[in-house]
This record gives structure tokens, C-alpha cells and sequence, in this order.
């Protein structure tokens, strides 16, 4: 019964959290670098469990998410606790209201569109790169797992790379993680926790796996591996993040059905920010950053009685949580010095010639690595890497001889850059601007002829290929022939200019390929379905392609790039 699988699960999950509590807590930056999310966490998972066990054997799945509601309502600590309080309490009402035992991945998909949409409710002023993000990400995998018809177990495999990946990308959409060089600390909390649930669920016996391993996936270890290469931590007390010194937070009932939430709320805003008031009559949680936690108590007594109240100081928290990371800082570097250098005849011996790439998805990362590349460093569009991060993967290459492609326009300075500074090898920078090129530059590769010969082999490679990219427009704009683009629209980009828009990714993908045909006629295509393209309508595209152009050679494959539900190239 899902009852009992979920009551076994949710103590090893929210043990992992509670193990790896520290970690979490110093990566915490957002929305003040207070370095209790971890905590915070952790003891609303505590609550959770403290319910749930006290449930008598045999108890109902509708009982069990009612203990999953009140106790993790009730236990909700900091920012980070009451918006998993909120995932929690969806998706168990969405597992409530699933009618198959064992539950289905298409009941799994349910499940996860309801915790997103209670969790985004819950929060007035939602951000990307958060635990939101990782929610909203899941959902969306869910959903396209659930039309593929992928069975639960492999879909909760999926599920668990798919966190990770989520959190890999929140510094480049959350600028204050890139800022202190780590990911976002409620995003990997909930990763932890999600992993070792699914381990649990999927372990013989009903023994949970370590979830510090992989879950019979080589893109999960990928996922993790970008996760901790993500995370070198900046020490910075500046105090940023907030113009509010008191997190204040506490366990509100009202005194009668007439209580506005809508209106109390408002009033919190007022207050101060990061406000939330969640749950429903009588019991309400409530959590706001304020300079006058007076105020706060105060003018919520009028509404109604409160309990549990807790003030924290964010500011000594923060300072504390500085302290904590140059501790750490400062023993890791006398480690460093009490190491001894590796003897020279040990070193592993430099290659002759090796490769580093840009990617935006994992399934682009593994068709590079497939092809020769040593090091794939993520990255894209809207989410640049930078010197040091191109830097760091050509040392790791290891070779006297390296070629760099940046894959994007606006990666190629940095490649540039990174390339001047290294001193103990050549470097050269192929200026690819998509990763088909750097495809179509990786097949021409000869390791017996040099550097040079080789950069210029490559150069003519991308000089033969027409790339086509299509993505939605997240603006008004206008197209390169002048006519407008709303927002919303599919825009279809030829070799970097907008040349074809459309209200289908279908559409706007057959005209562009028509076009570029039309206008220098290739034999192949080379075509990549993003992260967002579900697969039966990849499958379905392609067959339209090959019955709308005979003469092309297809060559398709699952690119997972975020933005761009398909890319391609002709050649």
C-alpha cells in the first residue's frame, strides 16, 4: 500500500536531510545568508515523522497525509520549512486522491502539479532559481514521463537526476548563488531529501540505498557531479540579502471563520518581506523578515491566539555562518600545507591533445564526451560560464595541447580569456557558436597531426553547416526582415538571425528546415530535442521532416538543453 511505502520512506529521508543538515546550512545565501536552511529543514521533516509515527498500523492513506498536513504544518521552521510544508501538503493531497495502489506514473505526475501549485501559491513573490524551481521542474518532467508512458520505478530514477540537474542551474538564475559561488540551499535540501525517499522506495527489502550513490544512472552522477562543482563557497558579510534584521515566525489560530488571510497577509508585506501565512482555518503558519517583530505579534493577537513564536537575529546568524566558512577555509588550507607533493614519476602523464566544450544539456554533454571531448563545462545561453570555469576544465584535460569550443557567441571571450591564461599549454579557441558545430568540428579530428591543423580542419567543418535554433520569444521584438514578434511566440533562428515565427515549435521547425534547404541544400540533419520537447512529439516531428524533405539523412537525439525545444543542423 502506498500508505505504508510512504511511512516507511519518510524517516530515511528526512534522516539524509538531517545528516547533511551543516552542508545545507552553509550554503545558505537566500534570501539572507542567515545558514539555517539546513535546520530549518530538517526539524519540519523532524515534526513530520513525529506524526506519522504516531499513527496506528494499518492507518489510511488519507490519515497519513493528514499527520504529512498537520505536522509538517505545525513543525515549519524558517523560510525553507514552510515551503516544504507546502510541497508536502500537495502532494499528499494529491496522493489522497489517487485511486491506483501502487500508484502509477501518470498518478505521480498528478501528484507533483498539485505540490507545485500549492507550494507557488503559498508564496506571494515566487524566484527562479529556488526549492520552487526544482518543483516546478520535477512537475514538468513528471508530465513528460507520465505521456511517455515510463514506468514508475524508471521515472522516479529520472525524477532524482532531474532535481539535481534543477539544482545545478539555480546560480545562473538566482545572480546572488553565482555571486557566493554555491547552489541554492532549499533547492539542494530538497534534493537530498527527494533522492533518498526514492532510494528508500525503490531499495530491496524495503532497505534504503546510500544516497550518496547513484540510482542505476550514469546521467544522476553527471547531475550530482555538477551539483558539487557548483559549490565553492565565497565568504561574504556583507549582509545583502535583506534591509530586515528578525526572521519571525509562529503558530497562529484564529479565533473565527471571518479571519482574512488575503488581508493578514498584506499586512505582513507591510511589515517587512519574505512573508508567508499558510494552512487553513483555524491553524496558520507565519513567517516574515521584519525590523519590528513588536508590530508583527502584536496586530496578530488582534485576529486570533499565537504560540511557538520565534525570533531569530538574522544578522548574528549570518556573521556566525561567516565565521563557520572561514574556520573551514582556514583548516582546509593548513590541510593543503601539510600535504606532501605528489612525487613527479606518479603524476599521471600529459597527453598530447585534449578537448573542452560548452553544453547547456546532459544529452549534448554525452554526444560530446562520445566524440572525443575530455572536459564539458554547462553552460549556454542566458547562462554563461565563466573564465575560471573554462579555466579549471582545461587544466583538468591534462594535455600539453588543448582546443576549446565555446559553443555561443557570448562564451567565446571567456574561452579567449581562460586560454591566455594558462601558462603550461597551448590553447587554442575554435569559435563555434552551437554545439552541432562543435559536433561537426569533433569529426574531423585527426590526434596524429597538430594543433594548428587540426583547428583549421575544424574551421572549415562549421564553415559547411547551417544551424537552426527554435525557442519562444520572451519579449515583443522583431524579426530580421523587420516584422514584429510578440511575446510568446516560436521563433525559428538561422545561423543567429530570427527568420521564421510561428505559434508551434512544429510549425516554426519544418519552415526553418524548408528554408535553409531551400537556400544551400544539404545532405543531413542533425536534430536535438530540448528538455522541453516530450518525446512522442520529437518522435513525431522527425517523421514529419523526413516526409516534407526525402533527400535529408536524419540523425536525431535527445539534446536536453533548456530554452530551445529543438536544435539542429544541416550539412
Amino acid at each position: 500500500m502506498i500508505a505504508d511505502v510512504i511511512r516507511r520512506c519518510f524517516p530515511v529521508a528526512a534522516k539524509a536531510v538531517a545528516d547533511r543538515a551543516e552542508e545545507i546550512n552553509k550554503l545558505n545565501v537566500f534570501p539572507v545568508p542567515d545558514g539555517d536552511t539546513g535546520t530549518n529543514m530538517s526539524l519540519t521533516l523532524k515534526t513530520v515523522v513525529s506524526e506519522v509515527d504516531a499513527l496506528p498500523a494499518g492507518a489510511s492513506m488519507a490519515d497519513v497525509a493528514k499527520a504529512i498536513t498537520h505536522g509538517s504544518l505545525m513543525g515549519a521552521r524558517g523560510n525553507s520549512g514552510v515551503i516544504t510544508s507546502q510541497i508536502l501538503r500537495g502532494f499528499a493531497e494529491g496522493v489522497v486522491d489517487v485511486k491506483d495502489d501502487p500508484i502509477t506514473t501518470e498518478d505521480f505526475a498528478v501528484c507533483a502539479r498539485r505540490a507545485k501549485k500549492v507550494a507557488f501559491q503559498a508564496v506571494r513573490k515566487p524566484v527562479e532559481g529556488t526549492i520552487l524551481t526544482v518543483v516546478s521542474d520535477l512537475s514538468a518532467k513528471a508530465d513528460d514521463l507520465a505521456k511517455s508512458k515510463v514506468d514508475l520505478d524508471d521515472a522516479l530514477k529520472q525524477l532524482v537526476t532531474q532535481a539535481y540537474e534543477s539544482v545545478a542551474r539555480t546560480p545562473e538564475l538566482l545572480p546572488v548563488l553565482k555571486e557566493n559561488g554555491v547552489v541554492d540551499s532549499g533547492a539542494f535540501g530538497f534534493a537530498v531529501f527527494f533522492e533518498a525517499f526514492v532510494n528508500a522506495a525503490l531499495g530491496e527489502g524495503g532497505q534504503v540505498r546510500d544516497f550518496q550513490t547513484t540510482v542505476d544512472t550514469s546521467s544522476h552522477t553527471d547531475a550530482k557531479a555538477q551539483v558539487a562543482k557548483n559549490v565553492h563557497f565565497v565568504i561574504n558579510d556583507d549582509w545583502e540579502g535583506s534591509k530586515y534584521r528578525y526572521c519571525t515566525e509562529f503558530l497562529f489560530k484564529a479565533d473565527d471563520e471571518s479571519f482574512d488571510q488575503k488581508a493578514n497577509l498584506e499586512f505582513l508585506a507591510s511589515m517587512g518581506d519574505c512573508e508567508l501565512l499558510v494552512g487553513s482555518f483555524p491553524d496558520y503558519k507565519i513567517h516574515v523578515h521584519s525590523n519590528t517583530p513588536d508590530k508583527v505579534l502584536h496586530h496578530m493577537l488582534q485576529e486570533g491566539q499565537i504560540f511557538e513564536v520565534f525570533v531569530h537575529n538574522m544578522d548574528l546568524e549570518g556573521k556566525e555562518r561567516t565565521a563557520i566558512l572561514a574556520r573551514d577555509a582556514e583548516a582546509a588550507a593548513q590541510t593543503h600545507e601539510d600535504v606532501m607533493e605528489v612525487p613527479s614519476a606518479s603524476k599521471p602523464e600529459r597527453k598530447e591533445l585534449g578537448f573542452v566544450a560548452v553544453a547547456s544539456g546532459s544529452g549534448e554533454a554525452d554526444i560530446l564526451k562520445s566524440l572525443g571531448v575530455d572536459q564539458v563545462v554547462s553552460g549556454g545561453q542566458t547562462m554563461n560560464p565563466s573564465t575560471a570555469d573554462i579555466l579549471g576544465a582545461i587544466e583538468k584535460t591534462n594535455a600539453k595541447n588543448v582546443i576549446v569550443l565555446p559553443d555561443n557567441g557570448n562564451i567565446r571571450m571567456a574561452a579567449e580569456a581562460a586560454a591566455s591564461a594558462v601558462e603550461d599549454c597551448k590553447v587554442t579557441v575554435v569559435p563555434t557558436k552551437t554545439v552541432p558545430q562543435a559536433f561537426a568540428a569533433m569529426f574531423v579530428v585527426e590526434n596524429d597531426k597538430d594543433i594548428d591543423t587540426i583547428a583549421d580542419a575544424m574551421g572549415e567543418a562549421i564553415a559547411e553547416i547551417h544551424d537552426g535554433e527554435v525557442t519562444e520569444a520572451i519579449r515583443d521584438s522583431q524579426a530580421a526582415d523587420g516584422s514584429p514578434i510578440k511575446k510568446g511566440d516560436i521563433m525559428g533562428i538561422q545561423d543567429g538571425d530570427i527568420t521564421v515565427v510561428g505559434s508551434s515549435v512544429e510549425d516554426v521547425t519544418l519552415r526553418l528546415v524548408k528554408k535553409i534547404q531551400d537556400e544551400a541544400e544539404g545532405d543531413t540533419l542533425t536534430i536535438l530535442a530540448g528538455s522541453d520537447m516530450p518525446e512522442d512529439r520529437f518522435e513525431a516531428l522527425c517523421s514529419k521532416i523526413e516526409d516534407e524533405e526525402p533527400d535529408l539523412e536524419m540523425d536525431p537525439h535527445r539534446g536536453e538543453q533548456p530554452l530551445y525545444p529543438i536544435i539542429f543542423s544541416i550539412e
